[in-house]
Order: C-alpha cells, then sequence, then structure tokens
C-alpha cells in the first residue's frame, strides 16, 4: 500500500497536469466545434510550443517570454494555414483528418531535421518548494498549473464576455443563421483556430520544463486531449475543462496503485464507456 504522502503528490500533480491538458483539449475542441475538424496535428503544436521555449531559454535565459512569443508566432501562422490548407477540404471529415495528419508528420519531420531526436529539458524558471500536508512540491510546478488556470480563465473572459466570443458561440450552435445575421462566419473560423493552436503553444510552454521535448512529445498528450475531449463532449468547454481535470487527477491517483501504463488503460476503459453510454460526452445535452 502506497504512502498516504505518495498518494497525494500524484494526485495534486495529475491535477496540475489536467490544467496543461485542459489548455490543449480546449483548443482541439474549439477548433472541432467550429470547423467540425479533428485536428490530428495539435500534439505538434503543443510539441513546438515546448521547441520554442527552449529557444528561447538558449537566447535569453528564461522561458517566461516564450510564454507570449511562441502563441503569438504559432497563433499567427495558423492563419493561413486554415485559409489556404484546410478550408478547401471543409465539411470533408476525411479528407481534413489526412490534411492535418500530414501537416503532424511534416511538422515532426521538420523538427528532426533541424532540431534532431535528442530530448532536451530546460531548467524550472522558479526553484523553490512549497510544503502542503507534509508533502513537498516543486514551486514551478505549482506556478504552471496557477498558469494554466489563468490562461483557461482569459479564455473563459474572451468566449463569454467578449464579442468575438457571441459570434464565436453563435457560428457553433447556428453558422446559417449567424451567417444571415451577417456575421463573418469565415473570418471567426480562422481567428478561432488561431487561437486554439495558440493555446496548444501556451501549454507547450508550460510543459517545457516539467516533460522531456523533443520531437515526438505530442503523441502522448494529443492521445489524453482526445479521451478528454470525447469524455468531456466535442466543442463543449466547461466539460473539456471538467474532464480534464478529473482524467489527469484520476489517472495520478491510480499510478500510486499501477504502473502508468495500467493507469491510462484504465482511463481508456473509462472513455469507452461514456462512447457506449454517453455517445456525445457527460457533459452534453
Amino acid at each position: 500500500m502506497p504512502e498516504t504522502s505518495t498518494i497525494f503528490f500524484l494526485l495534486v500533480d495529475g491535477l496540475i497536469w489536467g490544467c496543461i491538458v485542459a489548455l490543449i483539449a480546449l483548443g482541439l475542441s474549439l477548433i472541432f466545434g467550429i470547423m467540425n475538424i479533428i485536428n490530428m496535428a495539435h500534439g505538434d503544436l503543443f510539441m513546438l510550443g515546448a521547441v520554442i521555449s527552449v529557444l528561447v531559454f538558449d537566447r535569453l535565459g528564461s522561458i517566461w517570454p516564450a510564454l507570449l512569443i511562441a502563441p503569438l508566432i504559432l497563433g499567427i501562422v495558423a492563419l493561413p494555414t486554415e485559409r489556404y490548407v484546410l478550408r478547401p477540404f471543409e465539411q470533408k471529415p476525411l479528407n481534413t483528418l489526412i490534411a492535418t495528419l500530414g501537416l503532424s508528420f511534416i511538422i515532426q519531420q521538420l523538427v528532426l531535421m533541424t532540431w534532431g531526436g535528442r530530448p532536451r529539458r530546460v531548467p524550472a524558471p522558479v526553484e523553490f518548494t512549497v510544503d502542503l500536508f507534509g508533502v513537498v512540491f516543486p514551486g514551478y510546478r505549482l506556478v504552471a498549473g496557477g498558469l494554466g488556470l489563468v490562461l483557461l480563465g482569459l479564455l473563459w473572459l474572451v468566449v463569454y464576455k467578449t464579442s468575438f466570443g457571441v459570434k464565436l458561440r453563435a457560428t457553433i450552435d447556428q453558422p446559417e443563421v449567424a451567417d444571415a445575421m451577417g456575421i463573418d462566419t469565415s473570418r471567426i473560423r480562422m481567428l478561432t483556430f488561431g487561437l486554439g493552436v495558440a493555446l496548444a503553444a501556451a501549454g507547450g510552454v508550460l510543459a517545457a520544463p516539467i516533460r522531456n521535448v523533443f520531437f515526438l512529445m505530442g503523441f502522448d498528450v494529443m492521445l489524453m486531449s482526445f479521451i478528454v475531449v470525447i469524455v468531456g463532449g466535442l466543442g463543449n468547454l466547461l466539460g473539456t475543462l471538467v474532464a480534464a481535470l478529473v482524467l489527469s487527477g484520476t489517472e495520478g491517483f491510480l499510478s500510486a496503485f499501477l504502473a502508468p501504463v495500467s493507469a491510462r488503460i484504465v482511463i481508456l476503459i473509462l472513455m469507452a464507456a461514456v462512447v457506449v453510454f454517453r455517445p456525445r460526452g457527460l457533459f452534453s445535452s
């Protein structure tokens, strides 16, 4: 039987990682909700955010500027990508699946060619520990989780408290009505794709001091993001957030008793159960 301190540490660590996964999964959910596109390259955009953070650290000695630079650069690059690569395949799910899978391979190979295959890890930008109920936590993990929550809060403000958010939700819920009301749904789709990419990049920056940075690091987080989006409900932002925290926390808790692979298998079984009994997700109406 694991010690209580070990169980507590893994549970909290899972919740912290859930805040980062939520950023990536919400970007994936936004893109699907507004474009009906399953973006197979989303995990690689997370990886690019981590790579940019390493490059910024090598140049400036800190990853904090990367938290602005990576989402900005990748978000801007995403705009013409949506317009000229994905837009021609709109309403063709199989074609968009193939197109984004191709983008995934291209990104991975470009990073492998220019960056190399050796994993990198950037030092934590803050060096302190926090004692919670007798359990010592690395300070940066708590900071990363807090920043993840701040970014999630900013996303909530954008989606629910701005005119852009009103147009975004209208385009998701009733695209034909939004068009008839004069909303430029084409522009909204493009900007939302950029926003989803920026969220993935921000998650990559926060994860760089926690996970090894290499060209295939997006695979695992992509799998977890898919699980989160399916359980939370495709296009459901609140459901995605709750699912990210619950599933990551549960996986962390299970890791105290099971091998990591076995813990992930349990999560996959839970996802399969949701698909069978609630095909639209736990939080979909």
